[in-house]
């Protein structure tokens, strides 16, 4: 996989709002937000896409899940909703090469949209 701006936030070599991280992945504020709450949860394992994802990967996508779960809560956005998404290449509006999964919220959010 191509380095990705991601893998330099990782790595600690570009700043970063972080809000959390562990061993496997990194949570952080997006920096064109879409709402008043916009993480990115971020794998530390290199994954492209959605499509490159592996069965032996599964625990790790969950985990991502989870994280997000346990942001929204510590966000005060859980009882009011969120949204979560991950695009998915250029139709799907995927802009950085690195599967991430954007937590979204803190308002009413409308539709079904990219973000």
């Amino acid at each position: 996989m191509a380095e990705t701006i991601f893998s330099k936030i990782i790595r600690h070599e570009l700043p970063a709002d972080i809000v959390y991280e562990d061993d496997d992945v990194i949570a952080f504020r997006d920096i064109n937000p879409q709402a008043p709450v916009h993480v990115l949860v971020v794998p530390k394992e290199a994954i492209a896409t959605v499509n490159d994802i592996q069965p032996g990967q599964a625990e790790l996508i969950g985990k991502m899940v989870l994280t997000a779960q346990k942001i929204a809560t510590e966000e005060g956005i859980a009882e009011d909703g969120y949204r979560l998404v991950i695009n998915c290449n250029r139709h799907g509006c995927q802009e950085v090469f690195h599967l991430h999964l954007h937590l979204v919220g803190g308002r009413q959010l409308h539709g079904i949209s990219a973000i």
